[in-house]
């Protein structure tokens, strides 16, 4: 109990945080991905993030009220019955709603843009041995009622299905609702698209006033939602892969930028497009928020600047490959399930690292696609292990790629030097980009394959290494390194770890892809921990990337 007390504790302190930290106009650009614009400036007119909302469990009041105090809150009004909430609990849980006494509190929080915005808290009282105990444990898990909150302005109706239709435009899909008495105000519900960057998934419009007329029409939309119509999103969604890698291809967004609209007829004599069939496909591009029309024509968004090749973070060599080599390899993913061979083999014949490798243009093209997840790389340099090495100490990258890595690493820490190990042309590549980089005289570049990882490190790096590879291949990779390493020698491993509780991951996508194209595997961190145990190592900690991504800490076994 005190355990999970103190977890209600700590996620009220995270949202009192985040609250502090936004502004409406950067978080409708979070929630909703693509919005911009003169369509962002008509919603920051009409609606006002208001709040962040979360549940706890307190076993009474004298623990709610400390948990308000342990992170500054003061509650300036009591306790009011929610309505909405404990009916959706209710459902979730086939309960009855009378058995749920949810009140809500609005503490007031002074943010960081001079605006005073609200923590709803909602609290449910679970006393020790109390049966709601399992209710509590699924909420916590799962975090269903976490939501953010825009208020509307002016409720006026048609500003009201205005504000509706804009959501749904930037994939936000009703998600519930309704009108509390108590308070006279409704409530609209969305689910966040994928997309979305808040760390919220699900999001809230609230009205002051009846306006159950406008919310029947929502609830019957969420009700209404036809499996065919969900099922049908599903199955075109490879259309989007291939809409992305021809906007590529034909260099499109390498001829828009963000700032001015470039006319459909201007755009295609540039790229030596047929126009109508351009503005078809800047159209469906329009719709996933990569580029939005204005008077002037098309421009691109934030997420569409990401398919520039000048662009910082570029993703445009990941729709190559996603709309390339392994856009035509999964096609085989029932083979790959039917018989456990490898899609990508079947396909060209060999495994992605020969076919790749014999292919100069499709070699770099990997290794940049490679670098294009590098954002998942951004915290890793603070990572204790390295901050806390001594002067001079070496940070070996054990197939570290182009060197994206091995380079922030050593950015980050002029008193280390590196030593990456690759294949004869990716070391080239890597030679080339870290010496760009200024970094040649503290780094070294060994030939090689995991057999030949040297001894003498301080810090060895196995980066997105083992997902390629089955249990039997993943011990004999680990046997080298723990071979390699002294006993006072740490090892940071970075791989996306599959969440133990089965909730959604990009690891699983990644889990999928690995076992199509590669024949390997994401795996959860207890699976990880057995391998490295195995190799005569053991799992020292786990820490959080981003991306969905993590780095587990492996030092040797105690003997």
């Amino acid at each position: 109990m005190i355990t999970a007390l103190a977890g209600d504790t700590s996620r009220l302190r995270e949202t009192v945080d985040f609250v502090k930290e936004q502004d409406t106009a950067t978080l409708l650009r979070l929630v909703l991905p693509g919005l911009d614009g003169p369509e962002l400036r008509s919603l920051v007119e009409r609606c006002a993030f208001s709040h962040a909302a979360l549940l706890v469990f307190p076993p009474d009041q004298a623990a709610l009220d400390a948990t308000l105090a342990d992170c500054g809150l003061v509650a300036d009004a009591p306790q009011r019955p929610s309505v909405v909430v404990r009916e959706r609990l209710a459902v979730r849980h086939k309960r009855s709603a009378a058995e749920l006494d949810i009140g809500v509190l609005r503490p007031a929080v002074e943010c960081a843009d001079g605006v005073r915005r609200m923590v709803e808290l909602f609290a449910l009282t679970v006393p020790p041995g109390s049966d709601l105990e399992t209710v509590a444990a699924h909420e916590r898990e799962r975090q269903h009622e976490a939501h953010v909150a825009f208020e509307v302005e002016a409720p006026d109706p048609l500003v009201l299905r205005g504000l509706c239709a804009a959501f749904a435009r930037y994939g936000a899909t009703p998600d519930g609702g309704g009108y509390n008495p108590h308070e006279d105000g409704t409530v609209f519900y969305f689910a966040a698209p994928a997309e979305a960057k808040a760390g919220y998934r699900r999001v809230e419009l609230y009205v002051p006033g009846d306006h159950r007329d406008l919310l029947d029409a929502h609830l019957d939309e969420h009700r209404g939602r036809r499996p065919a119509e969900t099922l049908l999103r599903m199955l075109t969604g490879a259309w989007t892969t291939q809409a992305l890698a021809a906007f590529v291809r034909l260099e499109v967004a390498d001829a828009m930028d963000e700032t001015r609209g470039v006319d459909v007829a201007e755009l295609a004599r540039d790229i030596g497009a047929f126009a109508p069939n351009l503005a078809t496909l800047l159209r469906y591009l329009t719709m996933l928020g990569v580029v939005t029309e204005d008077r002037d024509g098309f421009r691109l968004t934030d997420t569409g600047a990401l398919l520039r090749a000048d662009a910082e973070g570029s993703m445009r060599s990941l729709a190559l490959m996603y709309g390339g080599p392994f856009y035509e390899s999964f096609a085989g993913l029932g083979h790959t399930v039917r018989t456990g061979q490898v899609a990508f083999e079947q396909r060209f014949g060999e495994n992605h690292f020969d076919h790749f490798a014999r292919d100069p243009e499709l070699a770099e093209l990997f290794d940049q696609s490679m670098a294009a997840g590098s954002r998942m790389f951004d915290p890793l340099p603070t990572h204790p292990v390295l901050t806390g090495a001594p002067e001079g100490a070496t940070v070996v990258d054990i197939a570290g790629g182009n060197g994206e890595l091995l380079g922030r690493i050593l950015s980050a820490h002029p008193r280390l030097r590196g030593l990456l190990l690759e294949r004869p042309h990716t070391v080239e590549t890597a030679r080339r980009l870290l010496g760009a980089a200024g970094h040649t005289a503290r780094c070294t570049f060994s030939v090689g394959d995991f057999a030949d990882v040297p001894a003498g490190g301080d810090v060895y790096v196995l980066s997105r290494v083992l997902h390629d590879w089955d249990d039997d291949r993943c011990r004999e990779i680990l046997r080298h390194c723990a071979r390699a390493m002294s006993d006072d020698a740490d090892l940071l491993v970075v791989e996306r770890v599959l969440p133990a509780d089965g909730s959604a991951s990009l690891a699983t996508a990644w889990d999928l892809h690995m076992m199509c194209n590669v024949g390997g595997r994401e795996r959860r961190a207890d699976h990880y921990a057995q391998l490295f145990a195995e190799a005569g190592l053991t799992l020292a900690g786990l820490a959080p990337l981003p991306l969905d991504g993590s780095v587990l800490h492996v030092r040797k076994a105690a003997r």
